[in-house]
């Protein structure tokens, strides 16, 4: 039986800590499953829907893009992705009632978990100017309130259209046409929070900003290192594809701030032996310190280069570009200086060589760790020179892996929400529907937060997502969002988003991916790309939450119709009625995506093609791949302060928080912790147990604090702490950001410590 949702939020003023755990998932896992899947959606519910979980019949898991390989598992999810579906397919509901006894003040006061654990919208929700509460509205009438405010702009630029990474492939083409044929290229997106540092490395080095390996080549591989990520919590089913691989002999090499507990020991729940005992992943962890990680790889580089017969000079002669002036600056490389930047010891480093040198086939791994800091593009510039060097791109077993988080965020961005979309997709767009895209480059995610915080921005329409509680500069974004005519957001559920308003604002509720969505046409399936680049269908199997929910694709047509009305000669009614005809005009806009609804049918999908993966072609300016030589960057810390990042636990999956606990880190009951090393602890006087405010310091001189935090002494790397978003968020300057990418540097924040 599923149980009600929480009335009031839990106290989280004494969170429990033990010491951390040494291995991950295994029993503890499968509990936690399913009391959490229980407490959702009840014992029957939780097996019909689990058992449809990124199956090929099924439904893509709506949390993180890990691929799936062509056997699928009868439980084919992880921990994480369980609790994302619970979550979605909850028999709780968030009905009118519900907002009538809740005004916009109380919401506002209501932390995350309590938000999210309500359960799903029922009806499309309205705050008129002045109002203190959100009422009831029919979908026409809603309609009618976003063209009243877009068609008063002075300017299309005066919006913004923001997608999360949960929007199918159909629905966020549908949105970016909408967006372009209104006349803006403002289409920010989760991509420049997160990953878009990989983006602009990988583009600018081997000619796209995808990964270039595929499953199975994280099977072959003889080394695989680990950088900036933690599986275990982030993307577990990933610690399988690492299982696998060492049962062929492969090596790994974990580089982070912190011991995790995934990379320590996997116990795969799939088998009794791996129950029982598990798999040792690590055969070298490095606890480098945070930002380090582009002077261990410039010095790798060095030492690679000055082995002697280890590098690939038939491939670096045939297929690179610039190896002399970047070889040039890596010999440069220095010891003293690198053992600082990363507080390694050399024979760490030395052994992280060997490693390299015995490995034909190296595959790098990262996520956040690696790309959230000023210098996160040239420090995935220096990955990709480590692979060039020996070859490791285009051959099977290697090539780089930049690991994505949300379950169709890689899609979102190649059926083209980017500000700044290439000529050649907008000369596609506009031939195939006979529109004139607009050529300037919109805002991306901060500069979207600094035009409404300048009074340039006036409508917030966002596609799913957590804007408010996913960006930077808490305190500056909520107040730039309150300065908006209208704030627009399509969910499921409720979170920080809808308690921060513009004058007016919209809730539109809309299908989940356990949904089943049926139009005028039959029932629909709507397509996702993972996180290597495999594109496959996913179709709902429950009745949805409410007779009253619209699917994305139903609301982008619906709004597209009410804005631009019959000047638009784009056929939406069409669209909305049958998904097949969006997909039709995908395969002639986007390349690869040639015949899309006979390949995506079959059982899988299909592969999207990778020339530098499948040709060893680059399409770079130089029609090579660029090897760069960026100086050495790292973060440096003025005596009594500590380098902060930010980061999950493990009951949350980006800003939706399943629960108050962070198991594999010994931390329960509380979410307000900072985690310093001991030692660093000592020499602060902060004790274990006791309480801080942490307070960020950066160049302009704004006080950013966030207070009450409960110390714990924990085994990070000396001189850096950590602690969760979204509760950290505001201690993060708004323009403090990666050079190229714009990503906010949310895992360098310098913090000072005062008694709360």
């Amino acid at each position: 039986m599923a149980t009600k949702p929480p009335t009031g939020d839990p106290v989280q003023d004494a969170p429990q800590v033990t010491p951390p755990k040494h291995a991950a998932a295994g029993l503890p896992a499968i509990g936690h499953t399913l009391r959490i899947a229980q407490q959702q959606m009840g014992v029957a519910r939780t097996a019909r829907t689990l058992l449809k979980v990124n199956q090929k019949d099924g439904f893509d898991c709506p949390g993180c893009a890990w691929p799936e390989g062509d056997k699928r598992h009868t439980a084919e999810f992880c921990e994480n992705g369980a609790k994302a579906v619970a979550e979605e397919a909850t028999l709780r509901r968030v009905t009118p009632e519900f907002f009538a006894a809740h005004p916009l003040a109380d919401l506002a006061t209501r932390s995350g978990y309590w938000l999210g654990q309500q359960g799903r919208i029922t009806h499309p929700m309205y705050l008129p100017e002045g109002g203190d509460r959100y009422e009831a509205i029919s979908w026409e009438r809603a309609f009618a309130v976003i063209a009243e405010e877009l068609t008063a702009l002075a300017s299309p630029d005066e919006a913004l259209f923001y997608t999360s990474g949960r929007t199918s492939n159909e629905a966020a083409f549908l949105f970016q046409l909408f967006a372009r044929e209104f006349g803006t290229n403002n289409l920010p997106d989760c991509s420049n929070m997160c990953h878009e540092s990989s983006g602009s490395a990988l583009n600018e080095t081997i000619g796209i900003g995808k990964g270039s390996v595929s499953l199975e080549d994280l099977h072959q591989a003889d080394l695989i290192i680990v950088a900036g990520q933690n599986p275990g919590t982030n993307h577990p089913r990933m610690l399988s594809a690492l299982e696998q691989a060492k049962s062929s002999g492969a090596k790994i090499i974990s580089v982070n701030p912190l011991p995790e507990a995934g990379m320590e020991r996997f116990k795969n729940p799939q088998t009794p032996l791996g129950m029982l005992k598990g798999t040792a992943l690590n055969d070298l962890f490095l606890q480098i310190r945070i930002g380090g990680d582009q002077a261990l790889f410039r010095l790798l580089n060095k030492l690679v280069i000055e082995a002697g017969g280890a590098t690939d000079e038939a491939f670096i002669r045939e297929h690179t570009h610039g190896y002399e002036e970047f070889a040039a600056a890596a010999v440069k490389a220095d010891w003293a200086q690198t053992l600082t930047a990363t507080g390694l010891t050399r024979p760490e480093i030395e052994q992280a060589l060997a490693m390299i040198l015995a490995s034909e086939r190296t595959i790098v791994c990262w996520a956040m760790g690696l790309t959230q800091h000023k210098h996160a593009v040239a420090t995935i510039r220096e990955v990709v020179n480590l692979l060039l060097l020996r070859g490791n791109i285009g051959r099977p077993g290697a090539g780089v892996c930049p690991v994505r988080g949300h379950s169709n965020v890689q899609g979102d961005r190649t059926m083209g929400i980017f500000e700044r979309p290439a000529p050649a997709f907008l000369d596609a767009l506009d031939k195939e529907f006979g529109i004139t895209s607009p050529r300037g480059h919109g805002f991306d995610v901060v500069r979207s937060i600094q035009a409404m915080r300048d009074g340039r921005a006036k409508v917030l329409f966002a596609m799913g997502g957590n804007f408010v509680g996913a960006t930077p500069d808490t305190e500056v974004t909520e107040a730039a969002i309150r300065r908006t005519a209208l704030t627009v957001h399509v969910s499921t559920k409720l979170n920080r988003s809808h308690a921060v308003t513009g004058r007016r604002a919209l809730i539109l509720p809309t299908l989940g991916r356990t949904d089943k969505d049926v139009q005028a046409a039959g029932k629909q399936v709507v397509t996702v790309e993972d996180s290597m680049g495999m594109v496959h269908t996913s179709r709902g199997n429950l009745a949805p939450a409410s007779p009253h929910l619209l699917s994305e694709p139903a609301i982008v047509a619906r709004m597209a119709r009410a804005v631009l009305g019959t000047a638009s000669a784009t056929p939406w009614e069409e669209f909305e009625r049958d998904y097949a005809t969006i997909r039709d005009r995908i395969s002639r806009v986007v390349p690869g995506f040639e015949d899309f609804n006979a390949r995506v049918a079959r059982p899988g999908g299909f592969r999207l093609p990778h020339a530098p993966r499948d040709e060893r072609r680059f399409p770079t300016t130089t029609g090579k791949a660029n090897f760069t030589a960026a100086p050495v960057e790292y973060p440096t810390v003025p005596q009594g302060r500590l380098l902060l990042q930010t980061l999950r636990s493990h009951d949350q999956y980006n800003t939706t928080i399943y629960g108050l606990d962070d198991r594999y880190r010994g931390i329960t009951g509380g979410r307000r912790v900072v985690m310093v090393n001991p030692e660093d602890a000592a020499e602060l006087g902060l004790a274990d147990g006791s309480y801080t405010d942490l307070v960020s310091e950066w160049k302009d001189g704004v006080e950013r604090r966030a207070p009450g935090f409960r110390v714990v002494h924990y085994p990070t790397a000396r001189g850096c702490a950590a602690a969760y978003y979204p509760e950290t968020n505001v201690l993060v300057p708004l323009d403090s950001t990666a050079d190229t990418s714009n990503t906010p540097a949310s895992k360098s924040v310098v913090v000072r410590f005062e008694p709360a």
